[in-house]
Parts: structure tokens; sequence; C-alpha cells
């Protein structure tokens, strides 16, 4: 029985890993996209309503998911102990606080400011698939 629960757990939370990390990269991008615009034109609105429904449709309710799922996942598969299990939450901490960023930047964007450069977009952009790609080696791997 308890495997069941962790392979649907495990499962669920693979899930919204996905839908996050799928905000996390578009929302950087739209941002790129919409620096270019005059603030208060047409195609600046049309990025607005972009950007906050990608992130409260979408990237918050996927973290949230995401996070809830692992947790159970680790509680059921009894790896809190597990050394993988530790640096991975760092790690998920750290792609939360990219979220927090983005949502953060959402609001000046709402307010026609244009808080970071084109090429710091660019940057942030690949930060979650960096991250991306160690957590997903320390969860198939558990090397530590």
């Amino acid at each position: 029985m308890i495997a069941n629960w962790l392979l649907w757990s495990v499962a669920l939370h693979i899930i919204g890993f996905a839908a996050w990390l799928a905000a996390l990269w578009y929302l950087p991008r739209l941002f790129i996209y919409h620096h270019g615009t005059a603030p208060g034109s047409e195609a600046s609105e049309i990025f607005k309503v972009m950007e906050r429904r990608l992130l409260k449709a979408i990237a918050t309710p996927a973290m949230i998911w995401t996070i809830a799922f692992g947790l159970i996942a680790a509680t059921v598969g009894y790896q809190w102990s597990s050394g993988w299990l530790h640096a991975k939450l760092v790690l998920v901490l750290l792609l939360a606080a990219i979220h927090g960023l983005l949502a953060a930047d959402l609001k000046r964007f709402a307010r026609d400011e244009r808080p970071r450069t084109v090429f710091a977009y660019r940057v942030i952009n690949e930060m979650p698939t960096v991250l991306f790609i160690v957590i997903v080696f320390l969860a198939v791997f558990k090397p530590i």
C-alpha cells in the first residue's frame, strides 16, 4: 500500500515539476519580449495579461503542487535522512527564490517599469535549466 502512495505522489510531483519549470522557462522570455515594447502600448498591455495569467494560473499552483507532492513522497518513502534529498531541497528553494524574483518583476512590469536588462533576463532564463538538470540527476542517481 505504501509503495502505491509513493508511486502516485512521485508521479504527481513530476507532473507539477514539469509545469512549474515550463512556466519558469517561459516567464523570463515574456519579460524579454515585453522589455522591447513601449510602456502603456497595446503590446505591453497584452504582455501584462500573458505574464499575470502564466504566474497566477500555472507557475504558482504548479510550484505549490510540486512542493506538496514532493513532501508527501519524501515522507511516504522515508527519505528525510537522505543527503540527496537535502541537496535537492536546497535547489528547490533556489527555484522558489527565482519564482519569487520573477513574481516581483511581474508587479514592476505591471506598473510599466522595466526592472532589469534584457541580458539579466537571459541569464535568469538559464538558471532554472541548470537547477533542473542537477535536481533530476540527484533524484535519479541519489549520489549522496
